[in-house]
């Protein structure tokens, strides 16, 4: 049987993934030092394993631990981790980084979900409300093998759609790419411009639009525009809507944005993302 050593097993993250593996066809040994993670654990009967215990049986390691404490926490990890065990990070940022201790006999697997689609089809309500995917609602995910074989890369996306099931679609890229979907695409771009529109929205009320008024509004529209721009139905935008969007764009968007894209800005910003607590 396959023993899996799941770190920060009652965080965050590790808490989702101690949900979905706890009863799965692995031996699971959780790894949790802080009292409210422990606690976390008690909640679902579960108790943490001493690390060195975890670490000498694992054959394969998650590390669900925050970005900017991999650095020093692998260092601990990866020296007592036996030959041939895999290494799977949740989040490209560290170890494209290289914050993640390295060994040739380890393989190293980074695979990370795209969470549940706004066009979602076929949902129940319950589904509907789990935004991050993980427990009831389906989802795609995307995978990478930055050290390893084949076979490595089966063992880690078999683990992936357990952790963040029910899985949809599978996607292997490489961790450089991986790093170009987040942070680059979905928190540099994306949240950066969704942040945009709720301060617009913010704004309008501010200016006198009552708060449910200006809410109702602009979801409402959201919703067409995401429709249209990522095509879901065959409609264009009104000349109207097109001459708004076109004067706006001076305003809003520099010319250069896309710069964001490029190796060295992404690697700048995983820096400032792995960068180690003060």
């Amino acid at each position: 049987m396959t023993t899996i050593a799941l770190f920060g097993a009652g965080g965050k993250m590790g808490c989702r993934i101690t949900d979905n593996l706890k009863d799965s066809e692995y031996q699971m040994a959780y790894i949790e030092i802080s009292p409210t993670g422990i606690e976390n654990l008690r909640q679902r009967g579960l108790a943490p394993t001493p690390q060195e215990e975890a670490l000498a049986s694992a054959d394969v390691a998650i590390l669900a631990l925050p970005d900017n404490l991999i650095e020093r926490l692998s260092a601990q990890i990866i020296p007592q981790l036996k030959a041939g065990a895999l290494v799977i990070c949740l989040d490209p940022a560290a170890p494209l980084a290289g914050k993640v201790a390295h060994r040739d006999d380890l393989a190293y697997f980074v695979t990370h979900p795209c969470h549940p689609s706004v066009f979602s089809y076929d949902v129940t309500p319950e589904q509907r409300r789990d935004f991050f995917g993980g427990i009831k609602s389906p989802q795609a995910i995307v995978n990478a093998l930055m050290h390893g074989t084949g076979a490595d890369y089966e063992r880690g996306e078999a683990i992936a759609k357990l952790m963040y099931g029910p899985v949809t679609r599978s996607h292997r890229v490489t961790v450089e790419q991986m790093a170009i979907l987040e942070p680059a695409l979905s928190e540099t771009t994306g949240i950066t411009c969704i942040k945009i529109i709720r301060e617009a929205m913010d704004e309008a009320i501010r200016r006198g639009v009552p708060h449910d008024a200006a809410r109702d509004f602009i979801l409402g529209h959201i919703n067409i525009e995401l429709a249209i721009l990522f095509d879901e139905i065959p409609v264009q935008f009104s000349d109207g809507a097109k001459k708004a969007m076109e004067r706006a764009r001076a305003q809003l968007i520099q010319p250069d944005w896309k710069n964001i894209f490029e190796p060295e800005n992404i690697r700048a910003c995983l820096e400032e993302i792995t960068k180690a607590p003060v």
